[in-house]
């Protein structure tokens, strides 16, 4: 297959941003190394890549402006000023399944011996979501309801992170943190990107912004130098050194993602409470189809495809969301959205692209239990940890800390002795 094709027209162009110039995601984002991929050449057969092209990664569709597929190659864009295009070759449909170029080890390809426990071996790397702490609040993952203690997720991701670690580490995990502290990981801070927030708002046709904001609520905050430099500090900066970590130091066989969920709560000082409570599991994939106009974008997306990092991560979730699901009671959530696609068989998984799934560059697993603002789930909050059981919001129950802390640890336990049987 020869990738020359004329130029296409192009339906929506990201030209609100200043990095558009380079057709990238963010201003953060490395340009993409296309080369990386020829690894991959004849390491997958058209009909397993259609697969995971149009059943996992592309559910909501993409134009052949963006991927062309035939029977012997696919062909991806790579630049469209240039008009240039990788092509992919697929391997015979009948030939030998070759080893897949790649640095974490699935669960079958781990030794079978498991004298050191039912996860010996197994690398695990725990990435606490947000950052807690003084960080909080500016990243939007605190509130205060009366006279009770703040909720700070970023606080409560690392406490659960903490208590996990030893117990996967007494069954045989060789066990690494992504963040083990309430500090960034990233080396930069706010003030680090207003020349870069300055150039996006410019972009966006705001010549004299605000320098700040007074109010979460402030109807243009979004429009401050301020909240634009924050958003490329804790969302974008922080995500891609985390990413940087994984992928370069600790290069783990799975990284769990651990996280809290919450409902929206309004007035961070005065927050609604509600009664929905709920559990899901994400894992990448359901890429929208402006999100795959990005060069980047595209790339990571193939990328993960070719690393066939999907069959394991959804492997792991779906017997980790049942498990957890067990021990909490959590109904499975469901969304509103079209953004996301449900995936295996358990009903608590989705595939969606969200920027940790995307650029680490082995299996996530990225766990979303408990709403943090409705009443059950800040009951529990509230009682912290503790031993044993006590009754909260009129149950008895051990602490929500260590009902996480065990669910996840069944899950990967089941998982892993019926994978490696």
């Amino acid at each position: 297959m020869i990738c020359r094709f004329r130029t296409f027209l192009f339906g929506v162009f990201f030209a609100s941003s200043a990095f558009a110039a380079d057709h990238l995601s963010n201003p953060l984002a490395d340009p993409p190394k296309w080369s990386a991929l020829e690894k991959f050449q004849k390491t997958i057969t058209h009909d397993e890549f259609e697969r995971l092209l149009r059943g996992v990664y592309c559910t909501h569709g993409i134009g052949q402006e963006f991927i062309r597929v035939d029977s012997n190659a696919a062909c991806i864009l790579m630049d469209r000023d240039a008009q240039s295009w990788f092509t992919l070759r697929f391997a015979e449909p009948d030939a030998k399944s070759g080893k897949i170029p790649r640095w974490w080890r699935p669960a079958h390809a781990l030794p079978k011996t498991k004298k050191g426990g039912p996860l010996s071996g197994v690398k695990i790397a725990l990435d606490p979501g947000h950052l807690g702490g003084a960080w909080a609040k500016m990243e939007e993952r605190w509130f205060k309801s009366g006279e009770a203690a703040p909720v700070e997720e970023g606080e409560m991701t690392l406490r659960v992170a903490k208590m996990l670690a030893p117990k996967l580490r007494a069954l045989g995990a060789r066990v690494s943190f992504v963040r083990d502290k309430t500090e960034p990981v990233t080396p930069y801070r706010p003030k680090d990107f207003k020349a870069t927030a300055l150039a996006v708002l410019k972009a966006e046709g705001i010549e004299n912004p605000q320098e700040d904001f007074q109010r979460p609520d402030d109807p243009l905050r979004e429009q401050s130098v301020r909240w634009q430099s924050e958003i490329l500090f804790y969302r974008t900066s922080e995500i891609r050194e985390r990413a940087r970590r994984v992928n370069t130091k600790l290069r783990p066989d799975v990284v769990l993602c651990l996280h809290f969920n919450a409902e929206a709560w309004g007035d961070e000082r005065n927050p609604t409470l509600t009664d929905k409570n709920h559990l899901h599991l994400l894992v990448n994939g359901s890429y929208l189809p402006p999100e795959l106009e990005s060069d980047d974008v595209r790339f990571e997306m193939l990328r993960r495809l070719l690393s066939r990092d999907f069959d394991e991560e959804l492997a792991i979730a779906d017997v980790a969301a049942p498990a957890l699901a067990k021990k909490s009671g959590l109904p499975p959530y469901e969304y509103t959205k079209d953004i996301v696609t449900k995936v295996g068989t358990s009903g608590f998984v989705y595939a969606r692209n969200l920027a940790a799934t995307r650029l680490y560059q082995c299996p996530v697993v990225y766990f979303e239990p408990y709403v943090m603002n409705s009443v059950d789930g800040f009951a529990r909050i509230q009682a912290g940890d503790y031993e044993g059981t006590r009754v909260v919001n009129g149950i008895e129950r051990i602490s929500i800390y260590r009902e996480y802390v065990d669910g996840v640890v069944d899950g990967l336990v089941e998982y892993y002795k019926n994978a490696r049987k």
